[in-house]
């Protein structure tokens, strides 16, 4: 006996401890909503291509769009162009849009546009980059001042991180003679990256441009330079104008290098402009986009990868435990009479489409009829297979003739009631019948009274929508259910309607 209470709760606590953890990797690591409420930003992105076309010349125009490899998941990505040949070439890192046309004259307007969400991103590939690169050449006044730059560089930092940081402090104090010098009058972010980078050139390390647009709606923008460089294990973002290190969260790599964003042939007077606005979308919805425009296949093993015919089957199906758990909490805490575990989950789940008000009416009435025409058979004599043939009968055509009368008054809710399970209640009144025979009518009164309250109450839980989301999204809750049902297994202790029953007892 004590092997098998030491089995026991290992078995309750294998099962509490799979359905916690793999309830916790959905919420925790996947990411998957816990409410069906939930929503995520959605973003969309349009870069506004305006050029004036020479006459009679072939236009070729190249712009740099977003690579693939961020923490955000491209949901749709379109180019719009009239009478424009589109091809996606990679180089390195970078995504290069290719427009082409034979012919084309006057202004010109071509569209990309990129739908995006930064919550379904997968998991990110291990950073790689260069750790050592050769020094830039530098001669003259400018190799004295870069170097007599280096010195207090050097002296306060510490490594490739508090170097960097220190480069492009100095490199931003215009007060300093070298530095005036280095820059020769042009304080752009562009002409300090250059700067910074021949510093960086000359202690061999690596450094990379990169341009990024912020994730801003509403404010017109134009791409900002950063800088990036590989410690080893990870890359380190840089502003080169105030030294702000880490990319903040809302900005996003747009292309990588020192070419220009736009290169046209055939063409002038090229511009862009970024237009930028988010919206909010379900969660669940959103995952299942992410899912299917992506590698991860993080929904595919879950019931979201089924068929939406068979998802709206198990989302019923998937709601008869907690029914079964609430009969047995009903049953063996509370020592309410029913007819059976199954009997009022059944009945609960014909509920569903005939409504708790009208379903208690109409399962009272046809029970009633049938348990009238049940008691008449038995005066018959008739054996158990028979009567009962004869119950379910007349059930179907009560049915019929309820339905038929709903109808014509216009109680359109009656006609549902030709989907509560005829057996079910065929079942229902033989069983009640034979209560009521060998316990009396006031025991079965009770047992149908109970049986019509647990039903009720499991059909209002089944009901909850946030419930059936929850469960039907983390099937794991199902585990935690079973390990509290074989708890219940060894309970021995007093109902509650017990308690009352012998009161008397409990003072003497």
């Amino acid at each position: 006996m004590r092997s098998l209470t030491v089995h026991l709760r290992i078995l309750i606590a294998l099962c509490m401890i799979i359905g916690v953890s793999v309830t916790a990797y959905q919420i925790y690591v996947l990411g998957i909503p816990v409410t069906a409420e939930e929503t995520d930003n959605l973003w969309n992105i349009d870069a506004k291509v305006e050029f004036r076309a020479n006459s009679r010349e072939p236009v070729k125009l190249q712009m740099f769009v977003p690579p693939l490899n961020q923490d955000y998941v491209s949901l749709n990505e379109s180019f719009i162009s009239n009478n424009y040949g589109v091809s996606v070439n990679r180089s390195d890192d970078n995504r290069r849009v290719t427009w082409s046309a034979r012919r084309a004259s006057g202004k010109q307007t071509l569209y990309y546009r990129l739908v995006m969400t930064k919550r379904y991103s997968g998991e990110q590939a291990k950073a790689k980059g260069p750790i050592y690169r050769e020094t830039l050449p530098i001669e003259g006044a400018e190799k004295i001042a870069a170097e007599a730059l280096l010195a207090p560089i050097r002296q306060h930092s510490a490594d490739v991180e508090t170097f960097i940081s220190e480069a492009i402090k100095r490199v931003n104090n215009t007060a300093d003679d070298n530095v005036r010098l280095l820059l020769g009058g042009d304080n752009s972010s562009e002409r300090k990256a250059d700067v910074i980078d021949v510093l960086l050139s000359i202690a061999h390390v690596p450094m990379q441009r990169l341009h990024t647009i912020r994730l801003q709606a509403d404010i017109a923008q134009s791409p900002e330079l950063w800088l990036r460089s590989f410690n080893g294990e990870k890359w380190l973002y840089f502003n080169p104008q105030s030294g702000e290190q880490g990319l903040p969260n809302d900005r996003m790599i747009w292309w990588l290098g020192d070419e220009p964003l736009l290169n046209i042939e055939g063409g002038n007077q090229a511009s862009v402009t970024f237009t930028l606005n988010n919206s909010e979308m379900n969660a669940i919805r959103l995952a299942q986009l992410s899912n299917e425009n992506t590698d991860a296949s993080f929904l595919d093993y879950s019931l979201y990868g089924l068929p939406l015919q068979t998802q709206q089957t198990y989302q019923v199906m998937i709601m008869i435990p907690l029914g079964v758990m609430v009969i047995l909490i009903l049953r063996n805490l509370g020592g309410l009479q029913t007819l059976g575990t199954f009997t009022p989950v059944l009945i609960a789940l014909a509920f569903r489409e005939t409504q708790l008000g009208f379903g208690i009416i109409l399962f009272t009435i046809i029970t009633t009829l049938g348990l009238s025409l049940r008691s008449y058979l038995e005066h018959l004599k008739l054996q158990m297979l028979p009567r009962l043939s004869v119950v379910l009968t007349f059930v179907v055509v009560l049915i019929a003739v309820i339905s038929l009368f709903s109808h014509k008054l216009g109680l359109e809710r009656g006609l549902s009631v030709a989907l509560f399970p005829m057996v079910i209640l065929t079942m229902t009144i033989e069983r009640l019948s034979i209560t009521w025979e060998e316990r009396g009518g006031n025991h079965a009164f009770k047992v149908a009274i109970g049986t019509l309250f647990a039903a009720s109450l499991a059909h209002y839980l089944m009901s909850i929508s946030e419930l059936a989301y929850f469960i039907f999204t983390f099937p794991g809750v199902l585990l935690i259910m079973v390990a509290f049902m074989l708890a219940m297994g060894r309970y021995r202790g007093y109902r509650l309607t017990e308690l009352f029953r012998f009161k008397a007892f409990l003072k003497d």
